[in-house]
């Protein structure tokens, strides 16, 4: 029914209240308006007006109690995992830091194992001495045909050495009009012979030119043809300027 009186209304709490205050008071009633009841009766009326309790007030209590505890038990729940939610962020921490550490102590020792393999290989290299390096070989020694052509050859790049003057063309045509390129060809009938030092080899030299002329690193025999050449161009060279310029006898 809708409330038209403009007061509160009364919840049920409030009329259990209101319903336990008129009970005691009925009883008080009674009690005082029936004289001459024995103490007896007296008692136990006003036990009973005790015994009554305001049905309100209990059952607040009871709902206080309640939610004391829910809120107790909440505030225990919250504060629970408040702290295992503190441990775990502390054992990752820890952890972390663990695994940190294990890194660090790894970098630092493989950086000394690097360090004393680089100091191991030093030392090998120290101890093992560098290799000498080999000697530049040497050109491989030219080889003359042994024959006219090749003895010309092997002179004059002996000649070109000591910086004798001379052309193939000079000393071929000399030797083919002194011996016509025998080298064991002999003059017995000069002046020479007659004065006993015979003219002999390729350019038919007497042994006194050839001794006074002859060319280092060529052989001392007269009748060796390359000997015989060099020291013959040396000889033209030093009085005709050249065996090129030589066209008779010298």
């Amino acid at each position: 029914m809708p409330n038209i009186s403009g007061l509160p209304r009364l919840t049920r709490t409030h009329k259990l209240s209101v319903a336990g205050v008129a009970a005691a008071g009925a009883a008080a009633l009674v009690f005082s308006i029936v004289p001459g009841a024995d103490a007896d009766q007296g008692k136990s009326q006003a036990t009973a007006v005790e015994n009554v309790k305001p049905v309100a007030f209990s059952a607040v209590d009871t709902a206080a109690k309640t939610q004391l505890a829910t809120i107790t038990q909440q505030a225990d729940n919250s504060a629970a995992k408040g702290r295992a939610e503190a441990a775990a962020k502390k054992a990752a921490a820890e952890k972390a830091a663990k695994a940190k550490a294990a890194a660090a102590a790894k970098a630092k020792a493989e950086k000394a194992r690097a360090a004393k393999a680089a100091a191991s290989r030093s030392e090998v290299r120290t101890a093992i001495p560098a290799a000498a390096p080999k000697p530049a070989a040497k050109p491989a020694a030219k080889v003359y045909p042994d024959n006219l052509d090749g003895w010309i050859r092997e002179s004059l790049d002996i000649m070109a050495k000591k910086g004798i003057p001379g052309s193939y063309e000079g000393i071929h045509r000399n030797i083919m009009r002194e011996s016509s390129g025998n080298p064991m060809a002999i003059n017995n009938w000069d002046i020479n012979a007659i004065n006993g030092t015979p003219s002999k080899g390729l350019l038919q030299v007497i042994q006194p030119t050839f001794n006074a002329y002859h060319v280092e690193g060529t052989s001392w025999n007269l009748y060796d043809p390359v000997a015989n050449i060099t020291a013959a161009c040396n000889y033209a060279a030093d009085r005709y300027g050249s065996m090129d310029n030589v066209n008779s006898a010298y």
